[in-house]
């Protein structure tokens, strides 16, 4: 008999760990997958751990095979910086493993006649502003506009969102009322800064970066320029918003794709509560165009009126208290410092 569990694809990533964090704290079954053997350093109460890629079709079917699965976190991504040198392997990764993650579920709705809740944060990248000016110009963004992404991996996440739509809404539903077998339901995630984990190749990592660095001692010189403002979120936040989110009844639901945000500083602005706490430190600008220009693109502010509404999306942490009660002293104990 199989065995009721939750999957958390990207297991060893920055969202992995955090929501494992939280998940480990229930007595729910977890099976953790990703495609770098978890951190022995980080062992949470799991089930079973496998190491294989989302793009492993077999892995996939031992844990069909295994366990009954109701809930599924699909985090497994190649990041946007690394997603623009690797277009294919981007792709293959992003979207080649959600569609194998949506069959699976698919598959697991039919075999146990249930609905699998498939929860899968996207990202601010869907976003393309065709110009600085249009950036300052278009304020807070909603989730139905300026969707032209100018990155591989905002294509990959545009394009995801709405493979889950189309599993969600029409897929094997052959007359009206069929209920579907898997309930996609997306978060566009801004830029995510954890007290926690190192960033590992997301393009609003100058963020955490700085504040890493400086913790560490260590000079850091910022990719972007000073005025570059773009929405972030506190890790502990954004894994609150999957959770609200995955336990939403879905009849609230009117969308399959959601906002979410919480402050939206000027990369000067972090520097400037960086230097405050670490003063010794030095944190300077040295432009790297390419990455600039992806920033650019992106809103300085989104409209998260539909997740407020809909799933009671409530960020607890504003700009001053993301930093002063929970980065400051979560880095500082990380580093000794």
């Amino acid at each position: 008999m199989r065995k009721p569990a939750i999957l958390v694809t990207g297991a060893g990533g920055e969202i992995g760990h955090a929501l494992l964090t939280r998940l480990g704290a229930s007595r729910t079954a977890i099976v953790a997958l990703d495609v770098h053997p978890l951190d022995a350093g980080f062992v949470p109460p799991l089930t079973r751990i496998v190491t294989a890629s989302v793009t492993d079709t077999n892995a996939l079917d031992r844990i069909l095979a295994e366990f009954e699965v109701d809930l599924v976190f699909h985090l497994a991504a190649l990041l946007s910086t690394r997603a623009e040198f690797t277009p294919l392997s981007a792709h293959h990764v992003n979207v080649e493993g959600t569609l194998n993650l949506l069959e699976f579920a698919q598959r697991q709705g039919e075999s146990h006649g249930r609905s699998v809740v498939f929860v899968y944060p996207s990202s601010i990248a869907v976003y393309g502003m065709s110009s600085l000016e249009a950036k300052m110009r278009a304020g807070r963004v909603r989730e139905e506009e300026c969707a032209h992404p100018k990155t591989m991996y905002g294509c990959n996440k545009l394009y995801c969102e709405e493979l889950g739509r189309y599993y969600a809404r029409h897929y094997k539903q052959l007359s009206a009322g069929t209920a579907p077998r898997v309930d996609f339901r997306a978060v566009r995630f801004p830029g995510l800064i954890s007290g926690t984990t190192v960033p590992s190749g997301g393009t609003s990592d100058f963020a955490p970066e700085m504040i890493h660095a400086a913790a560490k001692g260590e000079s850091y010189a910022c990719f972007v320029r000073p005025d570059t403002t773009i929405p972030f979120m506190a890790m502990p936040d954004a894994i609150e918003a999957l959770l609200a989110l995955a336990r939403a009844p879905s009849e609230r639901l009117r969308h399959t794709t959601y906002n979410a945000s919480a402050f939206n500083p000027s990369a000067n602005q972090i520097r400037e509560v960086v230097l405050q706490e670490f003063p010794k430190t030095s944190i300077t600008f040295n432009v790297d165009l390419k990455r600039q220009g992806i920033v650019d693109s992106w809103p300085a502010a989104l409209d998260d009126f539909a997740a407020r509404a809909d799933w009671d999306f409530r960020p607890r942490y504003d700009f001053e208290h993301a930093f002063s009660d929970y980065l400051i002293p979560t880095i500082r104990r990380r580093y000794n410092t």
